[in-house]
């Protein structure tokens, strides 16, 4: 099973449609079974058409631009807060395996749509091959923001988890791998496991260069998005990617790919 996650920081980036086809041409040639985004923005005043989706959905453009490739993906998607004033800011799940069941919840202390820091969780059950695996979309606070400390936010995902299933976690943590007694360290003492660290194979390791929205004062690489399990399991890769090296930038993040094999529950 090959999974993705992105920051795509859409709408936010030059050339935005070019970089977009760049995307669904990167998820086609390598056949991903899920997707994991995070900043899959909307204009807010759009033409809705469905439910919430606006016809300027990022994740929906790449559903559409996908089955015009004759590549049939579905997808989950809900918006956190609005983004620069203008956008409906959310994460979404794209894949190409029935989806059993999905939702979103807040993490957040906060729940009010206008303010930037609200953030949610955007979770689908998936049946892969004829096991079921639950997927989070993730894009979290930071360590030491005093409106919305990380623990808070991490506890309650992980309050949402059901132990005795098998579930990932994808997506922009914003706490440095690099750095201890933070973030990182605080998920991984609580039980999941970071699958760079399982991998036999790893290509690149830092996931942003330089300041970006949010790292305003960063000056070196960090390894901020990560893909996360609540069980240890062979991984066979994990890949840096839209790295300007293995598939153009298309982002101020860089993506992950991971290769990792089915892991059967016990009958």
């Amino acid at each position: 099973m090959r999974l993705l996650t992105l920051n795509c920081h859409s709408w936010q980036e030059e050339q935005q449609l070019e970089k977009l086809n760049q995307i669904v041409a990167q998820i086609i040639q390598q056949d991903y079974d899920v997707v994991a985004l995070q900043e899959v923005s909307q204009l807010m005043d759009t033409p809705i058409v469905h439910g919430e989706i606006r016809e300027d959905n990022f994740v929906y453009l790449i559903q559409q631009a996908l089955k015009e490739r004759g590549h049939d993906y579905e997808f989950v998607w809900d918006f956190s807060h609005i983004g620069y004033d203008a956008y409906e800011e959310g994460l979404a799940l794209l894949t190409k395996h029935p989806i059993l069941k999905s939702d979103s919840y807040y993490v957040s202390r906060s729940q009010d749509t206008m303010d930037w820091k609200s953030r949610k969780i955007v979770r689908a059950t998936v049946d892969v091959d004829g096991t079921q695996i639950t997927f989070n979309s993730c894009h979290l606070g930071w360590w030491e923001d005093a409106d919305e400390p990380f623990s808070e936010q991490f506890n309650h995902l992980i309050a949402r988890m059901d132990p005795l299933e098998w579930t990932l976690f994808l997506g922009d943590f914003n706490n440095d791998a690099f750095e201890r007694e933070s973030g990182y360290d605080y998920m991984v003492e609580r039980g999941l496991h970071d699958l760079f660290l399982l991998a036999e194979e790893t290509v690149g390791v830092e996931t942003v260069e330089g300041k970006i929205d949010g790292w305003e004062e960063n000056q070196h690489g960090l390894r901020i998005d990560l893909v996360l399990s609540n069980r240890k399991i062979d991984v066979a890769r994990v890949g840096v990617t839209f790295d300007g090296v293995l598939a153009p930038i298309v982002s101020d993040h860089f993506g992950v790919e991971v290769d990792i094999a089915i892991q059967k529950d016990p009958i």
